[in-house]
């Protein structure tokens, strides 16, 4: 194995095949992410969502998915240019994948990619002692989205983050207020199978547990560009708590709590998730 990626694991407590598979998926994004600051992607470009949240503020559940946005709007952005510096970082660690477009079937904001390879092959790259017979047919190829706002909202402020695995390299990333921001947009406006995502209920939680302020503009720009609201709203704190309330009286928990469960260690953190539980500390939101 390489001597890198065998560090890097050196931070995971792996019990299972679950854990790891998460964690293979996350040390492939922290390779991309070295790859992307290599070509320059961070100059123009900002990481937030989940996966950053994780990565740079210690959240305790994994995330699947790379999102990044534009810091100045542009129509004609080519993600695909990036694809090299990708590709050449994945093969200097000796990982084995493709990186693919996907093409937009409707005009959006959005340009996104995919980076596919072979589970069962990674696994035993990454943890040479297991034996093959421990895994079937029904492990799905490693499947890594990420996605680029070509055109966000304005508003988000950012800040410069240093990483030093799998080797040094810098990114330019939501700050914290600005990533709580983008999750509360998530909660309200995600139309996720008609469904509220329970990794964004979780993560609003650690936000809250953290005492984070929200970027206020950012969300006001970003809940008119979704037609939540209208351009002209008097929209401040208050207005956003009684929001929130409101998608909180209508969420399905026990549907929240299912999405979560495979991207935690602790379930018991789920026990007093209810519309009261949100409700109330909604009332902390600042």
């Amino acid at each position: 194995m390489n001597n890198v990626i065998e560090q890097m694991l050196n931070k995971y407590e792996i019990k299972n095949t679950n854990d790891e598979i998460n964690a293979l998926k996350e040390i492939i994004q922290e390779i991309v992410l070295s790859g992307l600051s290599r070509g320059n992607f961070f100059d123009e470009i900002a990481f937030y969502g989940g996966t950053a949240l994780r990565i740079f503020y210690k959240l305790d559940r994994f995330s699947e998915d790379l999102d990044f946005a534009l810091v100045t709007p542009n129509k004609d952005f080519n993600l695909t240019k990036y694809f090299i510096y990708i590709e050449k970082e994945l093969k200097a660690y000796g990982l084995n994948l493709e990186i693919n477009s996907k093409q937009k079937s409707i005009d959006s904001n959005i340009t996104s990619a995919f980076l596919k390879g072979d589970t069962l092959e990674h696994i035993l790259k990454f943890f040479p002692n297991e034996t093959e017979h421990k895994y079937n047919s029904l492990l799905k190829d490693i499947k890594i989205k990420f996605e680029v706002d070509i055109n966000p909202p304005s508003g988000a402020t950012y800040e410069e983050q240093y990483k030093l695995l799998p080797s040094p390299h810098q990114i330019k990333l939501y700050d914290k207020e600005s990533l709580l921001a983008g999750k509360i947009h998530a909660i309200l406006c995600r139309g996720w199978k008609g469904r509220t995502k329970g990794r964004d209920l979780y993560d609003y939680v650690f936000f809250l547990a953290n005492d984070t302020k929200v970027n206020i503009e950012l969300i006001k720009n970003k809940l008119i560009e979704s037609n939540y609201i209208e351009s002209n709203s008097n929209f401040n704190i208050d207005t956003l708590k009684k929001i929130l309330i409101n998608k909180f009286n209508e969420i399905n928990y026990q549907e929240a709590k299912a999405d979560i469960i495979p991207f935690i260690k602790n379930v018991d953190n789920l026990k007093m998730w209810n519309k009261n539980f949100f409700i109330s500390i909604t009332d902390k939101l600042q």
